[in-house]
């Protein structure tokens, strides 16, 4: 038995899809913890603020980096997904 046949392939826009819904409500939470809890996880916020241009800790600035987060999950899911089908052959 090869190995490609004893392994299923990955769904490259599944894996994007889910990697993208879940790094955005990560990040989304991440943002609102400072306002839910006094300050609590602001500095990496900040942070992160580095990388999500608009990212701030408010709700406003949570969403956006709900945003980010959705495209940098969604195209890093796209990538492992494809390079895992490429490795399979």
């Amino acid at each position: 038995m090869l190995m490609a046949e004893k392994y299923q392939k990955i769904n490259p826009k599944a894996l994007a899809l889910s990697l993208g819904i879940i790094w955005a409500v990560g990040i989304f939470l991440l943002g609102i913890l400072p306002i839910l809890f006094n300050g609590w996880a602001k500095t990496m916020v900040l942070s992160i603020s580095s990388l999500y241009i608009g990212f701030k800790p408010t709700f406003g600035g949570a969403v956006i980096g709900a945003i980010w987060g959705f495209v940098d999950g969604f195209i890093s899911g796209w990538i492992i997904g494809w390079l895992y089908n490429k490795f399979l052959k």
